[in-house]
């Protein structure tokens, strides 16, 4: 495959059988894609500036392809990405074939990219189980400000709203005519733990009862009397894409975001989902004791 770039002729080799993407990819694609937009840009437009043909920007915006270093730089010129930003997305570019990411995310959410919130942005649906916390996205503000005051003692005033600003801008994804289908997978601890005070818990309770009835919408709750159950070493999400893409896990930890994507990681996560589906309450138990742990506080 052969492509006029703005600095001669890039070749491109097609490999048989296309891998699928990495989250580094994939987060390389979707920045390019956000850069183009910021600039105004269609696609058109970029290929009248750099001479990239329509077809490779469009596999580069979709993650099918990764862009040679000279094809990179020609976007990033045409879109007027300098400093540390080019830096990190020519190293994003060089590391592009790499699997498995341990990222740290900074504390000012909003100017930066993050990988998660990017991934989370575009796939179809995901099970997120939590053992100690409600899931960020059916979360209340009130909430969401007093969990993250508590796990970041440290963050000054602005750093913890700014995580609370994308915290709540997340949760568009539950809402327009293709939400995110979400499979939410509580422990009972995170219920039972007053966050904020009675008030900002009983409003939190009472919000997770109405997202629980939204027809995209499923919480189930693992009781205390489940006993040892598979989620007890610690929370995950498993985003699902579409049916070429495979299944991403997430591991949130005190050092950062890790990401697998291994087949033997994506086959285990996704068997422990079936085991806390089975030992969890059904749906209406599970609104029904989120109810009553709200009534008794």
């Amino acid at each position: 495959m052969q492509e006029k770039g703005c600095m001669g002729e890039i070749s491109y080799l097609s490999p048989t059988r296309r891998q699928p993407p990495t989250v580094r990819l994939r987060r390389l694609a979707a920045e390019l894609r956000r850069l183009r937009e910021e600039a105004g840009l269609s696609q058109a437009e970029v290929n009248e500036k750099t001479d990239i043909n329509l077809a490779t920007l469009h596999r580069i915006e979709t993650a099918k392809t990764k862009p040679q270093l000279r094809t990179l730089n020609a976007l990033l010129d045409a879109y007027g990405v300098t400093g540390s930003r080019r830096t990190d997305l020519v190293k994003l570019q060089k590391e592009a074939k790499q699997r498995g990411w341990l990222h740290g995310f900074e504390a000012d959410l909003p100017g930066q990219y993050s990988a998660y919130i990017g991934l989370e942005a575009e796939a179809q649906r995901a099970i997120n189980y939590e053992s100690l916390f409600v899931p960020g996205l059916l979360q209340t503000e009130d909430y969401a400000r007093a969990v993250i005051r508590g796990v970041q003692p440290t963050a000054t005033d602005d750093e913890v709203e700014a995580r609370v600003t994308a915290r709540l801008r997340r949760q568009a994804l539950l809402e327009g005519d293709t939400p995110l289908r979400l499979w939410a997978i509580l422990d009972q601890a995170a219920l039972c733990r007053t966050v904020g005070g009675k008030t900002i818990m009983r409003d939190q309770l009472a919000h997770l009862a109405r997202q629980a009835q939204r027809p995209h919408i499923t919480v189930q709750i693992i009781p205390f009397s489940a006993g040892a159950h598979p989620g007890m070493p610690g929370s995950f999400i498993v985003l699902k894409f579409g049916t070429d893409d495979p299944d991403v896990i997430h591991i949130d930890s005190m050092a950062g975001g890790l990401f697998l994507e291994k087949e033997a990681d994506i086959r285990r996560y996704n068997h422990i989902c079936e085991h806390l589906r089975a030992v969890a309450l059904s749906p209406n138990d599970s609104t029904a004791l989120i109810t009553s742990l709200r009534e008794d506080r």
